[in-house]
């Protein structure tokens, strides 16, 4: 399965509300434009197509020797594991979760997180995009999968879900929180969550211990077109909404050798300098917080 075989069709494409800000248009259009290879050859592997970074050790036997003519081609498939590897450890802070159990992912990009919750713990996945062309991407590989009745991505507003108060066991936010307000953003996932349900969310923060955010942390912010939050936004924002962290997880030493070997590739983007860099100046964290709804 690669990007080729997936062309929209009548029975995928997905409706498209009016943006209910100018911002939120804006971030549409970026991620109906985007299409990095770094996004699309990695998910060419096995079909997983992600829109975060990865966690854990290289494999160095796997990626082979510098001289190695397959090289390239095994550091994608390498950089794919560790990314996949990243979605695996989200999912298992959202703890059990019941087959009649309903799962949201706010800011779902191209649906590759959804599936692989699915066939986790059988149960229904929402996603949520402002961009028409990620969810006609994850709704036909979905139905190509033969899931698309139990995985579905909508176009919509993650700070006014399109369900019922209570009604979701589980959601999270994967590197998708830093395009909305804290407060707003958690209030929403506190609605909908069902008392005792899970929120995990797995994002880059800036560092208060720093002082202010870095200069690489305003390169990172300009390139997504993002505006990323501290380290104490998120927990402040959490207690403000009923949001109990039940973990919070500092996964900055373990999504650095993802931006090195990135680094190394055919794939660079231009800004793995600013990651590598604030990651290790302390400026940058890569952060994972769980939190029960109370």
């Amino acid at each position: 399965m690669t990007t080729m075989d997936l062309t929209p069709d009548a029975a995928t494409t997905a409706a498209i509300p009016g943006p209910a800000t100018p911002y939120q248009d804006d971030i549409a259009r970026y991620w109906d434009q985007e299409a990095r290879p770094v996004n699309l050859r990695l998910g060419d592997v096995d079909g997983l197509y992600h829109h975060h970074y990865g966690i854990g050790d290289v494999d160095l036997a796997a990626v082979g020797a510098p001289g190695d003519s397959e090289r390239e081609k095994k550091v994608v498939a390498e950089l794919h594991r560790l990314e996949s590897a990243q979605a695996d450890v989200l999912l298992d802070h959202l703890g059990d979760v019941p087959r009649e159990g309903m799962l949201v992912d706010a800011g779902c990009g191209r649906g590759g997180s959804m599936v692989m919750a699915h066939q986790r713990f059988g149960c229904r996945v929402e996603g949520l995009t402002l961009s028409a062309k990620q969810a006609d991407f994850g709704n036909q590989r979905a139905r190509q999968l033969g899931i698309d009745g139990h995985v579905r991505s909508q176009v919509h507003n993650m700070l006014d879900m399109p369900f019922e108060t209570g009604q979701a066991a589980g959601s999270w936010n994967n590197e998708s929180s830093m395009y909305v307000d804290l407060h707003d953003l958690f209030a929403e996932h506190s609605r909908i969550l069902a008392v005792g349900g899970r929120y995990v969310t797995i994002t880059g923060c800036w560092n208060p211990a720093y002082g202010q955010p870095s200069k690489w942390v305003s390169q990172i912010n300009a390139h997504f077109e993002c505006n990323i939050h501290s380290r104490r936004e998120y927990l402040r924002a959490m207690a403000d909404n009923r949001l109990v962290p039940q973990a919070v997880i500092d996964l900055t030493a373990a999504t650095l050798p993802y931006w090195e070997l990135r680094a190394t590739s055919a794939l660079v983007t231009g800004i793995e300098e600013a990651f590598i860099s604030s990651y290790k100046d302390g400026s940058f964290q890569y952060l994972l917080i769980a939190a029960d709804r109370v």
